[in-house]
């Protein structure tokens, strides 16, 4: 029997939503995608998702905001959040710990590594 989980994916590029949702998709997961943290939050309130992918620089809400605005309420609250950036500085990181994030991983980020996260964030890591 096949156990399906369900991902949300963040990001404002239509590219590294593709890379990461096909990565995530071999992985057996079913991926939502979404281009900016509103879309997100509005996903994120309607249904459960078992982990969440976020960027951190998006137009009208960055990631931040919306791992803490997630953080407060709906049926995702408690999923896992990876954030994934191109910023690498410490307090970058730090702010996404802040917010509520689990993972804080730097572009580009290799599938064997966001597989790896991915599934040792969810319980599925041997699986």
């Amino acid at each position: 029997m096949t156990v399906s989980s369900d991902a949300l994916i963040v990001d404002d590029a239509a590219t590294v939503r593709l890379y990461h949702g096909s990565i995530l998709r071999d992985a057996g997961f079913d991926v939502v995608e979404a281009a900016n943290g509103y879309e997100a939050l509005e996903a994120a309130l309607a249904h459960r998702f078992d982990v969440v992918l976020a960027d951190v620089n998006m137009p009208r809400m960055d990631g931040y905001k919306f791992v803490a605005a997630l953080r407060r309420g709906g049926p995702s609250r408690t999923a896992p959040v990876v954030m994934i950036s191109t910023e690498s500085a410490d307090n970058d990181a730090s702010q996404a710990y802040a917010a509520g994030a689990n993972v804080y991983l730097n572009k580009p980020v290799a599938a064997s590594e966001l597989v790896g996260v991915v599934l040792a964030l969810t319980g599925r890591l041997g699986s």
